[in-house]
């Protein structure tokens, strides 16, 4: 979420002045696994096709369980809203004074709520306490190419092909440590902020992910999830701007998740992952 009707009308203005949308190309693939290609693939034409009939503008990345990435405008950036709380997330608990020990109430105070129902006044006071240094070694460790830093933490600039391998290699970035723990959060966003993915999962998947949207308004909605069976991983982000409503954004992004995992059945994945999804509040 935007902090205020201020902020707000400066993310709009940034949006359109400062930081204009990056020039790309509509539609690239690209082998980055050895991997072959049988099995099920996502339904990324059907996606696109639906993107391109709704209105304002849509960045989609989807990368498949075998390592191949598809994008739709995939590296135009937008600012990231609550997005950026993931990446508070991660960049906090890889901290050296924080990766090894067990966290302490008052952290899981402020972690807890910026993830699950997406506090921004605890999403500040984290911005706060690490600075952006650590944050933005995170995105150079994450590699991502289209990442920008503001000071307003919901008007730093992201790509939708940026966060789908961020959370693609989401383990890469969070210690052993606070796996679980990182994983309940994702995995238990409160009903309300449930759109989007959150009622596209597909049956026997696990599903961890992160929106961000302005208040009240189809200024920005964006999610990036993270969707796992057995040994198969997923890892998609749907990023609009300039939605007619917030209600309109989020039919967009569960219409691009619903066509991109249809028929994904479970069949083409054996076996679990060794810590699978948290099902209870882990005690790191």
């Amino acid at each position: 979420m935007v902090r205020s009707i201020a902020t707000l009308a400066a993310l709009s203005a940034l949006a359109l002045v400062a930081a204009p949308a990056q020039a790309t190309g509509d539609d690239v693939r690209t082998h980055v696994s050895g991997h072959s290609a049988g099995g099920w693939k996502p339904h990324f034409r059907a996606a696109r096709k639906f993107a391109r009939s709704r209105s304002g503008d849509v960045r989609i990345a989807v990368i498949d369980q075998f390592g191949r990435i598809n994008q739709l405008n995939g590296s135009r950036t937008a600012p990231m809203a609550s997005l950026f709380k993931a990446l508070l997330l991660a960049t906090y608990l890889s901290q050296p004074g924080v990766r090894h020990r067990s966290l302490r109430e008052s952290e899981r105070d402020l972690l807890g709520p910026m993830i699950r129902r997406s506090d921004n006044a605890a999403a500040t006071r984290l911005r706060d306490m690490l600075g952006p240094g650590p944050i933005v070694a995170m995105t150079r460790k994450a590699r991502m190419k289209d990442f920008s830093y503001n000071s307003v933490w919901g008007l730093s600039r992201t790509s939708a092909r940026d966060q789908a391998r961020f959370f693609y290699r989401w383990d890469k970035f969070v210690p052993k440590r606070h796996e679980r723990y990182a994983r309940y959060l994702l995995s238990h966003i409160v009903p309300s902020q449930r759109w989007g993915f959150g009622r596209a999962r597909p049956k026997g998947w696990s599903l961890f992910f992160k929106g961000g949207w302005g208040v009240g308004t189809g200024r920005v909605n964006h999610q990036t999830a993270l969707l796992e069976e057995g040994r198969c991983r997923l890892g998609i982000s749907v990023m609009t701007e300039f939605s007619p409503s917030h209600g309109y954004g989020t039919r967009t992004i569960e219409g691009v998740a619903e066509r991109l995992t249809r028929g994904i059945g479970q069949a083409h994945c054996g076996g679990r992952f060794a810590e699978g999804p948290a099902q209870a509040d882990p005690n790191p």
